[in-house]
């Protein structure tokens, strides 16, 4: 009986496997399920038939661009090693530095990767130049494997331009030292807030990016507002008495417990040295805080009165490049990569421990086994939706930024964003 590849590859998650494995390498690719016995009795050797003909197809060699952390490439190098010892098929990973810089230049001239990682919201930009195309014809992976944001942020205009693996927002941390018990509503927040801010004395309530379009959006969006919104006739919601109502409810509960600098490192840095009860941020700060040894809990956001934060998330992608439209060995090692790395339980809940990524293979989203800081950005991603990936979003973000700091400053908010929106249609103009 021939063992199928994927079934292999779906149980390695790291090097360290490989020895168990040696004698299953160089097996074909096949679908798990078996055929239907006709009452003939040939169902066997027809499989192995064709698994003979799948298993004869050249080994291919494919390129996979990354942007990793020092924390995160080992882990990647040795997910690759894995999949390398296991698989006829080669990848070769490159960490490349100013991924859209590169990928818009060298897969026009046929010199990029097969597949590269990145967030979700270059999908339509990306797919409108060509760069990308969609593979959902040829994927053996089903999207009802992930988590439904993950399934959605894979796809722009019907193609399915990439493969999810992990999960990223903003969720609510809070000093252990400081707060007892992590609120769940906004107003159990502001009372705690209240309580420890006292800025002569260098603490403060709240450290929380406010001058930025992504960190703001949970709020933005709690009473029914959007920024932008593809699927609406009126795509454009910054001006939208339900935003104003939003980003009105940030300035009147958060601004007033914050440092007087709405920018991202003069409030991360707050409670990061200590001195703020909580913070609003995402995965990627909990290094600086272990580096800090700050005794820090992660919960999703909490809930305004009469409204629901709504987090903008963004998906990571290993996206398909439009060099795989081209059949060959070189395309079937990229998608057999793709597809066993975004599959694999062992990979997902290893970074979830390592790094603090949080997955979207719904098997490991939803099994219960997280970190506990890692769960509760995992609870946060669940209130929120996808960043758009329509091109005219990157229109969005600059004017708004502009729109929050004046905000913050203490500028009529409704003004202001009447002003951004303003700019913003001029510029889609």
């Amino acid at each position: 009986m021939t063992m199928d590849r994927r079934t292999v590859l779906k149980n390695l998650g790291v090097a360290g496997t490989l020895g168990a494995l040696a004698g299953c390498v160089g097996v074909q690719e096949q679908s798990t399920e078996q055929p239907a016995n006709d009452g003939s009795g040939s169902s066997e050797s027809s499989g192995d038939s064709t698994a003979d003909q799948e298993d004869s197809a050249p080994a291919g060699t494919a390129k996979a661009w990354y942007a990793l952390s020092d924390t995160e490439l080992p882990i990647r190098e040795a997910n690759i090693e894995a999949f390398n010892e296991a698989s006829k098929h080669t990848i070769e990973g490159a960490d490349i530095a100013d991924m859209r810089k590169k990928t818009t230049s060298a897969i026009p001239a046929g010199q990029g990767p097969k597949t590269f990682e990145w967030a979700h919201d270059l999908a339509g930009g990306y797919l409108d130049r060509g760069f990308i195309v969609g593979k959902g014809d040829s994927l053996t992976v089903d999207l009802d494997a992930f988590t439904g944001t993950a399934a959605e942020a894979a796809q722009f205009d019907g193609n399915v331009v990439g493969l999810p693996h992990s999960a990223e927002t903003v969720a609510l941390v809070y000093n252990k030292d400081i707060v007892d018990e992590a609120p769940s509503t906004v107003a159990e927040m502001t009372a705690t807030m209240e309580e420890y801010h006292d800025p002569d004395n260098n603490q403060y309530g709240l450290g929380m990016p406010f001058a930025d379009a992504y960190f703001l959006s949970a709020w933005a969006h709690a009473f029914g507002g959007y920024y932008f919104d593809s699927t609406k006739e009126d795509q454009l919601g910054v001006d939208n008495a339900e935003t104003i109502e939003g980003v009105q409810f940030a300035v009147d509960n958060f601004v007033p417990y914050m440092p007087n600098d709405p920018a991202y490192e003069p409030q991360a840095s707050v409670f990061a040295e200590g001195n703020a009860a909580f913070a609003i941020n995402g995965p990627w700060y909990l290094n600086t805080l272990n580096d800090k040894g700050v005794d820090y809990g992660v919960v999703e956001l909490p809930t305004p009165e009469g409204g629901s934060p709504q987090p903008y998330t963004g998906i990571t992608l290993w996206y398909f490049t439009k060099s795989m439209e081209e059949d060959g060995p070189a395309t079937a090692a990229a998608q057999e990569f793709v597809e066993w790395f975004v599959t694999n339980e062992e990979i997902q809940q290893e970074a979830a421990q390592e790094t603090g990524s949080i997955p979207v293979l719904q098997s490991v989203a939803e099994s219960g086994d997280l970190p506990a800081d890692v769960q509760g950005f995992a609870d946060a991603v669940a209130q929120g939706y996808p960043m758009p990936a329509d091109p005219k979003m990157n229109q969005v973000w600059t004017p708004v930024k502009d729109a929050l700091t004046k905000s913050f400053n203490g500028n009529d908010v409704e003004q202001a964003m009447q002003t951004a929106a303003e700019e913003i249609r001029g510029n889609w103009d």
